[in-house]
């Protein structure tokens, strides 16, 4: 995990100033309204439905990028976003300022936007929570990454299911759960672009989705739901082990992931794409 790439110092001083914009909402989306002044757990979240609200968006072209990931084994493997490296002509975790770590494999979900990655190995890991029956309308979730290329974090509760509908460099209809947004830390304004690819964390420290969209204007973030989890997992035969984060709350999470980025848990990808990839 600690082999270093010389060829990708350039990479990162390049790509610093980039802002990961790989997926743009379709403003046309009709998304539910907020819960507003909800501050406790309601219904539990119904099973997936042809009636549920759909999201239209539109995935761009591969570009030289940044996303988030995070490890779900330490036997090196890692979670994150189909769309942040599928394409990618190299895919790299930051692992130092100034130096990455290669990602030796990448296994893209063909039914969501979800992809494994596989390095050497992996820190300390983070524990999959995908009982979905259990989950409840109003409850809340941390959304930890890399927005804009740096390090933040956003906090939301559950408004329900909604169907992502996705187009332009593949096309994908999956289930994915929709949050409203509730505050960020300091510092973190605009676009959570970046932040795709990123673990969302329960109060009790456990990964219940992975961020795959935001809708800005509506404050919304999708999530890839734990069943499709289950089922990429499923498919390339992985199996998850990890350990729960320490429990999460509005007055200590950007502390607590702070401590995960430090620890290398939630990584920052780097993808270049091919055309700015140098002949090997």
């Amino acid at each position: 995990m600690t082999r270093l790439i010389p060829d990708w110092l350039l990479y990162i001083v390049v790509i610093a100033a980039v802002v990961f914009v790989l997926f743009r909402l379709d403003e046309r989306a009709d998304a539910p309204e907020a819960l507003p002044g909800q501050n406790q757990a309601g219904a539990f979240l119904p099973p997936p439905s042809d009636f549920d609200p759909q999201v239209l968006v539109e995935v761009g072209p591969v570009a030289t990028s940044m996303g988030s990931a995070f490890a779900i084994s330490e036997d090196g493997w890692w979670l994150t976003a189909r769309h942040v490296v599928e394409g990618c002509k190299r895919v790299g975790l930051v692992v130092s300022r100034g130096a990455a770590a290669p990602v030796l494999d990448v296994k893209p979900s063909l039914t969501s936007d979800l992809a494994l990655l596989r390095t050497d190995g992996a820190p300390a890991a983070l524990v999959l929570d995908t009982s979905e029956r259990h989950f409840q309308v109003g409850q809340r979730a941390f959304h930890i990454g890399f927005p804009q290329g740096r390090g933040g974090e956003a906090y939301s509760r559950l408004i329900g299911r909604e169907t992502l509908v996705a187009t332009g460099r593949y096309d994908a209809r999956e289930p994915v759960l929709a949050w409203a947004e509730r505050g960020r830390t300091s510092g973190v304004r605009g676009s959570l672009a970046g932040m795709s690819g990123g673990p969302t964390l329960s109060a009790s420290g456990q990964v219940i989705g992975v961020t795959v969209a935001e809708s800005a204007r509506r404050g919304r973030i999708y999530t890839a739901a734990p069943s499709s989890i289950l089922r990429l997992l499923g498919v390339e035969h992985v199996r998850a082990a990890g350990a729960p984060a320490p429990r999460l709350s509005p007055e200590n999470y950007g502390q607590e992931a702070d401590d995960l980025r430090r620890s290398l848990a939630v990584a920052q990808v780097v993808c270049v794409a091919p055309e700015d990839a140098p002949e090997s």
